[in-house]
């Protein structure tokens, strides 16, 4: 018989009989959808985003609806290094949260298409850099509560430069600054977009200084 702390007043005791029930339907239950779709139906639609409004029964057995901002492209990010640990940080007015922001460079990916070309691509469009050596460090689900949106992050190294080729969207300032700065300007709360932040905080933790 095992003590079990689980915050009460008083312990309890559990068998490991009952630990290793708790356990299977632990298993049993990640690979199980409690939520029912009963019908859905797109509401918005263009080359980007599509919205569903999804009649559905919830986990509890009640009927609800569920709105799912479907995305079309991957995202796509890069934190490009030299020898020196020097990185390219891009500023740009964000339409969505009315908000200027300093972020790595990102975009889409066609969801068709290899995402480290689309990275190449990327990086050569802000930035003007063309990489030798990419390494994937992180994928990432956006905000699933409310999206589909998912995210594969880079480390681009041994680099060349060329010129920037933005799209009409953009209107971009380039920033060389050193890898630490970046990670200085994670952790003051400078850079918020969610990418960049997590980016940098693995990049930091793999480099281990």
């Amino acid at each position: 018989m095992i003590l079990v702390n689980v915050y009460l007043s008083e312990p309890i005791f559990v068998i490991p009989q009952t630990i290793d029930l708790f356990r299977s339907m632990s298993m049993k239950n990640e690979n199980q959808n409690p939520w029912q779709t009963k019908s859905s139906e797109i509401r918005y639609d263009n080359p980007w985003i599509q919205i569903q409004h999804n009649e559905v029964i919830n986990p509890a057995g009640n009927p609800g609806i569920y709105g799912v901002v479907h995305f079309k492209n991957l995202a796509i990010g890069i934190i490009p290094l030299d020898k020196n640990n020097n990185t390219w940080i891009v500023g740009q007015y964000r339409y969505a949260t009315n908000s200027y922001s300093w972020e790595i460079p990102e975009g889409g990916g066609k969801l068709d298409t290899d995402p480290i070309v689309s990275a190449q691509r990327e990086l050569l469009e802000e930035c003007g850099i063309i990489a030798k050596q990419w390494e994937k460090i992180l994928e990432m689900d956006l905000s699933n509560s409310a999206t589909n949106e998912h995210a594969i992050l880079y480390v681009a190294r041994d680099l060349q430069f060329t010129n920037t080729e933005p799209e009409e969207t953009e209107d971009l300032q380039l920033k060389k600054v050193p890898f630490e700065t970046l990670y200085q300007m994670v952790l003051n709360g400078e850079v918020q977009d969610a990418m960049s932040v997590a980016a940098v905080l693995k990049l930091k933790l793999m480099l281990g200084n």
